[in-house]
């Protein structure tokens, strides 16, 4: 057993549960904030995979599990100082050295509580990154109507200018007590934005004279290492590669073991050439691979998608496997994905996360769901370990 191992196992007494446990009288659908259901399957390895050099690629993080900052935000359910601390403990215990949040997660909350943990570690250990696109301003109470539960009392604002990033990246130092920032990607430019709709185009070309060239001096200049997009539709990044030349790209609900039709098709082979990494954000669909009854952001289920989760668990449990683990691995199998990113409120969904990545997975259970239509015949899957 590895030193990463043991300092993971010693830590599921944070969560208030062991990795391959659920909580008393839990049920198995996961339905309430920090439930976490039990990871299935062979674990044939104590380490997390990490990245490797992938020719014609550029920035890649270290390790191919990452942990995103919506939950650390307070999205979707309020949580604590502890829980979130103790969630980004064992994401650091389990191997775990990609850390991504954003202004926007819980209007500043998430960058507090990611710097709160992350600056007394050594700053050459971690890729961090977090996005510009909204200012913070001080308000008496933040807005009505967001997804953030008890956020920080600040109001949020528009601007993709190149001023209004230098303010964005300055003030997430601030609230991160970080010295640097190694990603900046672009965030929300999407017609899925409520905020936006169809003026996302206008947005857009403010991006385009502004945010786009001063993060690629910033890159020149070694200020950061890369910037990219990070989106919950491709439109954007299709895009911004005709004009720019980001380095990788945060693809939120769009690669998933649900659904991943149109990033195979289309998004994904559009990337390829330019040798742009791609970080798979929400791979769960915001948990609803997880047993959680919220899929994506927005939180309607599409039609069909009940049956169709249902069907999945049903193959994957038939071959000793939980959904969780088999969505996390297939949104990682595919060689343009650098990173899959899925949130953790507290330690035990961390651990549950780290643990699925180090499960065999056996051929055969691909093999059905790629028989039964389930996912696509063309999907890169994992070769068992």
């Amino acid at each position: 057993m590895t030193a990463t191992r043991r300092n993971l196992l010693a830590l599921s007494a944070l969560g208030g549960a062991a990795v391959m446990m659920s909580r008393p009288g839990q049920a198995q659908d996961a339905q309430h904030a920090g439930d976490v259901t039990p990871t299935m399957g062979r674990v044939t390895r104590d380490t997390l995979p990490l990245n490797t050099a992938q020719p014609g690629q550029r920035f890649r993080p270290p390790t191919r599990l990452g942990i995103g900052g919506v939950p650390i935000g307070n999205g979707f359910a309020a949580g604590t100082d502890e829980d979130a601390e103790a969630a980004l403990e064992a994401a650091w215990a389990s191997g775990v050295r990609y850390f991504d949040t954003s202004p926007w997660y819980g209007l500043g909350l998430s960058e507090r509580r990611f710097g709160h943990f992350l600056h007394t570690r050594p700053r050459d250990e971690f890729v961090l990154s977090t996005k510009v696109g909204r200012l913070l301003t001080a308000a008496p109470k933040p807005p009505d109507g967001t997804m953030w539960h008890d956020p920080s009392p600040f109001a949020y604002r528009y601007d993709y200018t190149a001023d209004g990033v230098r303010r964005s990246i300055e003030d997430s130092l601030q609230r991160l007590g970080i010295s640097r920032i190694d990603i900046v990607y672009i965030h929300d430019l999407s017609p899925e934005n409520r905020d936006m709709g169809d003026r996302w185009t206008t947005y857009f070309d403010q991006a385009a004279k502004g945010a786009i060239p001063a993060l690629t001096r910033m890159r020149e200049e070694g200020l950061i290492k890369a910037w990219g997009l990070g989106v919950n539709t491709p439109q954007a990044v299709l895009r911004t590669i005709e004009i720019g030349d980001p380095d990788i790209v945060l693809l939120a609900t769009q690669y998933s073991i649900l659904r991943h039709d149109e990033a195979l098709a289309h998004t994904l082979p559009a990337l390829a050439p330019h040798g742009i990494s791609v970080v798979v954000g929400a791979p769960l669909n915001a948990g609803y691979a997880a047993g959680r009854n919220r899929y994506d952001y927005q939180g309607t289920i599409p039609s069909g998608m009940a049956h169709k989760r249902a069907e999945m668990e049903a193959i994957v449990k038939r071959h000793g496997i939980d959904l969780r683990t088999a969505a996390l691995q297939f949104a990682a199998a595919h060689p343009a994905v650098a990173a899959v990113i899925p949130g953790a409120r507290n330690a035990a969904q961390m651990q549950a996360n780290a643990r699925s990545m180090e499960v065999s997975i056996p051929s055969a259970l691909w093999d059905e769901l790629k028989q039964k239509k389930l996912i696509a015949q063309a999907a890169p899957v994992p070769v068992p370990l």
